[in-house]
């Protein structure tokens, strides 16, 4: 009877929406029409509800989601949102004791102590169906390979889909050489290992399945390239760019240039007579950003690479991050208005969109049943040991307290107060500003290389959103390559971050980040240098106070 009311009370809303007028109301989407009576299914509340247990859950209210940290206290709770406006509900990999104790002012070792684990979820991204398929079913051969047998899978609602490995399935801790690791203490640094493994063993297959899916020219047809070139010592890719001949057609001066552009340009003027200059031939060669090195000079430094990057995404790196949300099984899409519903691995072939309609679902769980403990150690164990042959686990290469600069002893106390706030991380926008005023203030004080990776990797570990370790990484050499100062204490950067209350009022006359560091340091002077002392004694603070 309830629920029959509920169904009447739904029609009745909606023959009320359709005589309003136009002038009255914003046209509603799809997703906002079924999505009340769709969350009134008791099925699909207790679906939602129960995977969600333990884990921080924000409802989306169409363009934008509800205040975090949120968490489902019943299963009802899904439908008093739904007809708040929600359409949709995401959730975390992390399990929590209590998601509502989550705060961004917490340490990482205070979230530890009230996180239970984490799920291994890969999240795969596709403009085409088909190539989603391709990836699903390699991925699940690839994990079963190591002997993992219960896994989840879902349809991601668009045009990808979601595969889950449980926590249980991990050993609750692993020992590396000779040190005790509790796994629930290593997100996202395991399952990112995990991810970018299980990525490189399906690579290969899945460029040669897609080639025989759709042929070459279909391919590039879509705009997409098969291969990438990398640059060998950084692994970064290489951006394509071209050498263009122009020539002057003036018979009085013949001048010939050449040009380097990432662009078709096809005129430019003649530095001696101002005319238009006739482009006779061009050229296409490769460059890494990180320090401008290029295939015309080094050929031997850039390889070939056939990738799939571009047609599929087939594990989202993004996705495995620190309080990072995914749309919880059952819940909505916003642009299809289909349901993100549960796929047995048999059906992946034949799957259709169209068999996610949510007035037509059927509902199975996500998480897989009858999973055994530790199923997927082998997995975690092999994913660990490929990360450290490719250099992908951070090591610490500094254990003290200050470093040693021409004498002077440089300690994190040392410096000024906007740097220390910006090294707290990023809570929102403003992540590659910041990351261009830190590396200045590291380089040009010329730290060492190993000391400004590994602060600024830290770092960005605490922003809201980390940026990619490639980007990282290239900003650091190509800082280090070419020095420069940061932005002076009257740059408006600094009005970005709020900072402006922190720009060392109770030094005046200083103008710049780095002369409050070196004029603390020389107050200082005569401290030793204790465990941060640099060996190489041709690093030196050039900076004058």
């Amino acid at each position: 009877m309830e629920e029959e009311g509920e169904k009447r009370s739904e029609k009745k809303g909606w023959k009320d929406y359709k005589k309003e007028s136009s002038e009255q109301r914003e046209p509603l989407k799809k997703v906002q029409i079924i999505a009340k009576s769709y969350y009134a299914r008791k099925d699909v509340q207790q679906a939602i509800f129960e995977f969600c247990k333990n884990r921080e859950t924000v409802p989306r209210y169409l363009e934008g989601f509800g205040k975090r940290p949120d968490m489902l206290d019943y299963p009802n709770d899904i439908l008093g949102l739904a007809r708040k406006g929600a359409t949709s509900f995401h959730c975390s990999e992390e399990l929590w004791q209590n998601p509502l104790e989550i705060s961004t002012d917490l340490s990482q070792e205070q979230l530890n102590e009230i996180k239970i684990g984490w799920d291994f979820l890969i999240d795969i991204d596709s403009k085409y169906l088909d190539y989603s398929k391709i990836a699903a079913k390699l991925i699940i051969k690839a994990l079963e390979h190591h002997g993992i047998t219960h896994i989840g899978l879902k349809f991601s609602g668009s045009k990808g889909f979601h595969l889950i490995v449980p926590f249980k399935a991990f050993p609750q801790q692993i020992e590396i050489r000779g040190e005790i690791k509790q796994t629930k203490n290593m997100f996202p640094e395991w399952a990112r290992y995990v991810a970018e493994y299980v990525n490189d063993i399906i690579q290969q297959k899945l460029t040669e399945e897609i080639l025989e899916l759709s042929n070459q020219e279909d391919i590039e047809k879509k705009g997409k390239d098969l291969y990438e070139i990398l640059y060998k010592p950084t692994g970064e890719k290489a951006e394509k760019r071209r050498i263009v001949r122009f020539v002057c057609p003036n018979f009085k001066c013949r001048a010939v240039v050449n040009s380097t552009t990432k662009s078709n340009r096809k005129t430019l003027r003649c530095p001696s007579c101002n005319g238009d200059l006739e482009k006779i031939d061009e050229k296409e060669f490769y460059t890494a950003l990180s320090n401008n090195d290029n295939s015309e000079k080094n050929p031997d430094l850039f390889e070939k690479k056939a990738t799939t990057k571009g047609l599929i995404d087939s594990v989202d790196i993004v996705l495995v991050s620190s309080r990072h949300l995914f749309r919880a099984p059952y819940s909505l899409h916003e642009k299809t208005s289909l349901a993100s519903a549960v796929v047995e691995r048999d059906e992946i072939e034949n799957f259709k969109p169209s068999d996610a309609d949510p007035l037509k679902i059927k509902v199975k769980p996500f998480y897989p049943e009858g999973l055994e403990e530790n199923e997927a150690k082998e997995l975690l164990m092999q994913s660990i040991d490929w990360a450290e042959k490719n250099n992908r686990i951070e090591t610490k290469k500094f254990t003290g307290k200050s470093i040693d600069l021409k004498g002077l002893t440089i300690t994190e106390d040392m410096f000024p107060p906007i740097i220390k706030k910006l090294m707290l991380g990023i809570k929102d926008d403003g992540r590659k500003r910041a990351l261009s005023i830190l590396v200045a203030f590291f380089s040009f004080l010329e730290f060492p290389q190993e000391y400004i990776e590994e602060k600024l990797r830290e770092w960005n570990k605490r922003n809201y959103k980390p940026l990619k370790d490639g980007y990282l990484k290239a900003q650091i050499v190509w800082s280090i390559r070419n020095k420069r100062m940061p932005p002076n204490y009257d740059k408006p950067i600094y009005k970005e971050f709020n900072a402006t209350e922190l720009l060392d009022p109770q030094f005046k006359g200083i103008k710049n980040p780095v002369n409050y560091t070196v004029r603390e340091a020389m107050r200082n002077r005569g401290r030793t240098g204790g465990e941060y002392e640099n060996k190489n004694k041709s690093s030196n603070a050039k900076t004058k106070p």
